[in-house]
């Protein structure tokens, strides 16, 4: 279940996965649903270099890192203590060898790197009430052009080849898919999460790339009952907890 793994509730900071850990005590943001789903689904044909976009503990690095034996990311965040700990994990980890993290707005960062795979989970509440606690709040509130500058430099970053994979509640995932229609972005995959069969859709995973693709778009549920994991999650995830 969910809730035997979200740290924030249990108040853990080492988090255990089969072939790594993430210690989450610097981090604002603790791992959570959004963030292993879209570490497990982004994918590439073959690719060679990853960036991860507001990293946080570094889990998506580290799990594509996992899928990827030839996968080298890069991850940004904008947090100096989440980045900090995003780096000591990656360190701590078999995967240290390619992976590494920079303290730096998305806009900042600079390199002459092509990214084959870029992927975000990304803050999503825009111009909405800041979170009290104010690193929580930059974690996950966005200013009304965060995903202008995600869009536009993701279209810098992404080789010609390459995918863009974002998570996020199913508003802002139309709002995007706008926006990257305008800089010359495909949607070529969309895969609607669902806590169970009988709820809405709560989060869309979206595919973006260059290339004239054909479209494909599914449906996933995280659970087949209450408190049941759906056969389908739990194959998707049985390669990274512990549990499965």
């Amino acid at each position: 279940m969910v809730c035997r793994w979200n740290c924030t509730k249990y108040k853990m900071s080492i988090f255990r996965f089969k072939q790594f850990e993430i210690d989450q005590s610097g981090c604002a943001m603790k791992i959570n649903t959004d963030g292993v789903l879209i570490g497990a689904i982004a994918s590439h044909h073959q690719p060679q270099c990853g960036l991860d976009i507001g990293t946080g503990t570094g889990v998506i690095s580290m799990m594509l890192a996992q899928r990827y034996p030839q996968l080298s990311v890069h991850a940004v965040e904008i947090d100096a203590q989440a980045a900090e700990s995003a780096g000591k994990n990656f360190e701590n980890s078999d995967f240290k060898s390619r992976l590494s993290v920079s303290h730096v707005a998305i806009e900042h960062f600079e390199t002459a790197d092509k990214f084959d795979l870029i992927v975000s989970n990304p803050p999503f509440f825009v111009n909405d009430l800041k979170n009290e606690e104010v690193r929580k709040g930059i974690a996950r509130h966005a200013d009304d052009d965060f995903f202008e500058i995600l869009i536009r430099k993701a279209n810098e970053l992404l080789a010609k080849q390459g995918r863009l994979w974002l998570i996020l509640p199913v508003k802002q995932a139309s709002e995007v898919i706008a926006l990257a229609l305008t800089h010359q972005f495909k949607l070529v995959e969309r895969i609607n999460l669902h806590s169970d069969a009988q709820k809405p859709i709560f989060r869309q995973i979206i595919c973006l790339a260059k290339e004239d693709l054909e479209f494909r778009e599914t449906d996933f549920n995280i659970y087949e009952s209450f408190k049941v994991h759906s056969p389908a999650y739990k194959v998707l995830l049985k390669d990274f907890f512990l549990a499965f």
